[in-house]
């Protein structure tokens, strides 16, 4: 999936909200496990789209960040899906180590509420 070529339009015809995000729901390709949900604007898209790491818009930081280049936990990207209204994106990776950054697995272990 890396050094591919992007038609623009694919990004373009997304329905990112008023503040230039849409919310990424990250799922591990090889169990369905879901790991996590961060963020994306266009440029995280497309680097993601095109680099074949996900990249993700920090709301706190107010910057990029690309999933593993601290932690060394990467997310290889397998493929990328729209929900139906195209303001949600489905981001299926092979994710290396632990996706959440308290160690987990899943930001979702442990933390059922029903």
């Amino acid at each position: 999936m890396s050094d591919i070529e992007l038609d623009p339009a694919i990004i373009d015809g997304l329905a990112f909200g008023a503040d230039g995000l849409m919310p990424a729901i990250v799922q591990d390709d090889e169990s369905d496990q879901v790991l996590m949900l961060a963020w994306m604007d266009r440029e995280a898209l497309r680097r993601t789209l095109t680099e074949g790491r996900v990249t993700y818009w920090s709301r706190s930081r107010q910057e990029y960040w690309r999933k593993g280049d601290t932690s060394g936990h990467t997310q290889v990207v397998r493929g990328v899906a729209t929900d139906c209204d195209g303001d949600t994106l489905l981001v299926r990776v092979i994710q290396s180590g632990a996706a959440c950054h308290t160690g987990t697995r899943s930001c979702f272990d442990g933390r059922e509420i029903l």
